[in-house]
């Protein structure tokens, strides 16, 4: 008889998904985390009084997350400015006299700009660009709006399809993206002028002089996902039309941004060191042309260009496992640290002072909120509540913790632990692994996604999120040291750290688990062939041979840069770091989960190691998600996904029997 009454399980699976349960229960289902809102993208008004931003929630019947815009303005409660019909309304901005806001949407089909008063009212389309608008910006005097809009099907495509059906030559058939403006006239803004146009290049991002007379953007030769490393900026002069090429070198140069006085150009760099695992930095050149300055050699991490105001340049940088506001002097090339609070800070905007900023930010306990802040008398004030939503919920705490790897490398982890912990008890671990490899776990106080965390830490968990070697945020050291050492090193780092815990007294360590998506699906996967720690493992979108996956993914070079090498050139590194070759030495029990088209990890990947595990015996299931590509973004699928990991670790993690719970129409119309 296995631990527990089948019965009850049954019956507690299905009073986790209960609607009838109250909104607020203090252990949340998986649906209530994955309803929960979450905010994002501020923008602040030219004062500096208002802020917009996103609001992104759960729509079930229709299977999809859609946004909204608020605004919030001082003295007053949010409230939503925008209601679509069906679809979502994003990328809000002010006019620079504050009199408008625009936004895109695309409810009616293509993606158009529309505009809407601050006091609200009804919405109206400004645009009605034939193939729709991919993004857009203000000119700072507010009498023009450029956007960028990718080239509509050929005819010639369109009559090949009709005579020869759909085929695609890979590599080299694709659309290209160019620049538009208009003048800004509410009752009749009038036809686009192009501004780019050929088969030259594709346009990215780009930024209006102050003086509202040039324009500096970035572009590659195609849209092709690998030709960033070809990227580079010249300016359009809008009198004249003239092009004038800025930044040439070899390797990727992008994010243009101009000085208050329009002398000098900012834009980031990898000074044509494009491997994955280098540092970026941030650059200057005249806005005219000249010699290209870096001004950030001395900063050992990543830095994010936010503004460049006459206080200098305001950037968010990683620190380990926080996010944090610096100012970057462009004569000097000195960094300091402005802001910390909250722990966690992202998408910061600032007013026409360049002193006043909207941001949102988060700390381990609370969810992400808009903060409205002055960077002089630095005291960041909350306008959401966003939070107020899991106020009763039981989140248990949030810990930084640091151990040693096998090779002595310092590791940083977040670990999770239950409300009510108690030091003289030992816990099942789970072990859950970030994506990247160069991304960062941190502390946040709810997370959804495919993995039920509050789930697993109310049933009696701890929960462990290793910033493995090749993580953002440690330096430019760490962050190479899994060249040529992928899955090995990442092994020792999570093995260690499961160590650490256990040795800390508070791990059973007969009842650990381990998962991750993506690149956490790779280690994932290595562990599932290499270690005897775990009693369990979910492999989300892993990769499972180098050799199959370096021909099949969409991004090559990123083996080659890894690896340092193809597997024609050195077959013995792709066989080291790849998790088949010690397919023999599998014995843990291990879930497969994969989207049917993903072109990132392609799904050969999920069928080779399904194969190879059922060949030696292991246990083994495999679910495939249909229509989805390297993430499950649609929320039932994300909540099939959680139930499918809650049922595979209770199974093998707590001995226990669990029914994933279906309602038949039939019977639902009985009721």
């Amino acid at each position: 008889m296995r631990k527990g009454s089948l019965i009850i399980i049954f019956i507690f699976a299905l009073a986790l998904v209960a609607k009838g349960q109250p909104e607020q229960a203090p252990v949340p289902n998986f649906e209530d985390v994955l309803s929960l809102k979450s905010v994002g993208s501020p923008v602040i008004s030219p004062n500096g009084v208002s802020i917009l931003y996103t609001v992104r929630e759960a729509d079930w019947e229709k299977n999809r997350y859609d946004t909204e815009i608020w605004l919030f303005k001082q003295g007053k409660e949010p409230f939503q400015l925008t209601q679509t019909a069906d679809g979502s309304s994003t990328s809000p901005a002010w006019s620079p006299d504050g009199k408008w806001i625009s936004f895109t949407s695309s409810r009616d089909k293509e993606t158009q700009i529309y505009l809407i008063r601050p006091d609200g009212g009804e919405a109206f389309k400004l645009t009605d660009h034939k193939v729709g608008i991919n993004s857009y910006r203000w000119s700072p005097d507010g009498k023009k709006i450029a956007f960028t809009s990718t080239e509509p099907e050929t005819e010639t495509a369109k009559s090949r399809e009709k005579q020869y059906g759909r085929f695609a030559v890979e590599d080299a058939e694709y659309r290209l993206t160019h620049l538009w403006v208009f003048d800004f006239d509410p009752e009749d803004p009038g036809e686009p002028q192009r501004l780019t146009e050929g088969d030259e290049f594709t346009v990215g991002s780009f930024r209006w002089s102050p003086d509202s007379v040039k324009i500096a953007f970035d572009h590659r030769p195609d849209p092709l996902i690998n030709s960033y490393t070809k990227s580079d900026i010249s300016v359009l002069d809008l009198d004249s039309g003239k092009i004038s090429p800025l930044v040439t070198q070899a390797g990727s140069d992008g994010g243009p941004k101009w000085s208050p006085d329009g002398k000098w150009i900012l834009f980031n760099t990898k000074m044509g060191d494009n491997r994955y695992y280098t540092l970026s930095k941030i650059a200057r050149i005249p806005s005219s042309g000249g010699e290209i300055t870096v001004l950030t050699e001395s900063f050992d991490e990543n830095l994010s260009t936010i503004e460049w105001t006459e206080a200098g340049i305001y950037c968010l940088a990683s620190q380990g496992v926080f996010r944090q506001i610096f100012l970057l002097n462009p004569g000097s090339g000195k960094i300091k640290k402005i802001a910390d609070t909250p722990e966690n800070i992202y998408s910061c905007d600032f007013a026409s002072d360049g002193r006043t900023i909207a941001f949102y930010g988060f700390n381990r306990t609370s969810r992400p909120e808009i903060y409205h802040a002055h960077i002089d008398n630095y005291n960041p004030k909350a306008v959401t509540r966003m939070t107020d939503e899991v106020r009763t919920w039981k989140t248990g705490s949030r810990e930084v913790i640091h151990w040693r790897s096998k090779d002595g490398t310092s590791i940083e982890g977040i670990l999770w632990k239950p409300s009510g912990f108690d030091a003289t008890k030992k816990y099942p671990l789970l072990v859950i692994i970030h994506g990247g490899p160069s991304a960062t776990s941190r502390p946040v106080l709810v997370s959804g996604g495919v993995y039920p965390y509050l789930q697993w830490l109310n049933k009696g968990a701890l929960i462990l999120q290793p910033n493995y070697r090749g993580s953002a945020g440690y330096g430019a050291k760490f962050l190479a040291l899994n060249v040529r050492n992928l899955g090995v090193g990442d092994m020792w780092d999570v093995e260690s750290g499961v160590d650490y815990l256990i040795k800390q007294g508070m791990v059973d360590p007969d009842r650990v688990g381990a998962m991750g998506w993506s690149q956490g699906g790779y280690i994932s996967a290595f562990l599932t062939t290499n270690s005897k720690k775990f009693k369990a493992i979910s492999v989300g979108a892993g990769i499972s041979n180098w050799v199959t996956y370096y021909v099949n993914t969409d991004i090559h070079p990123f083996t080659r840069h890894y690896l340092a090498a193809t597997p024609w050139d050195d077959m013995d590194i792709y066989l080291k770091t790849s998790p088949m070759t010690n397919i023999k030495k599998a014995s843990t029990p291990t879930l497969i989960q994969h989207g049917e088209f993903d072109r990132r990890v392609p799904i050969p990947n999920a069928y080779e190691l399904f194969q190879g595990l059922q060949d030696v015996g292991v246990k083994v299931k495999l679910i495939v998600y249909k229509d989805f590509g390297h993430g499950i973004s649609r929320p039932k699928e994300q909540l099939a996904a959680q139930w499918h990991n809650w049922q595979w670790f209770a199974k093998y993690i707590w001995d226990e029997a669990v029914e994933i719970p279906i309602e038949i129409e039939n019977e639902k119309k009985k009721k």
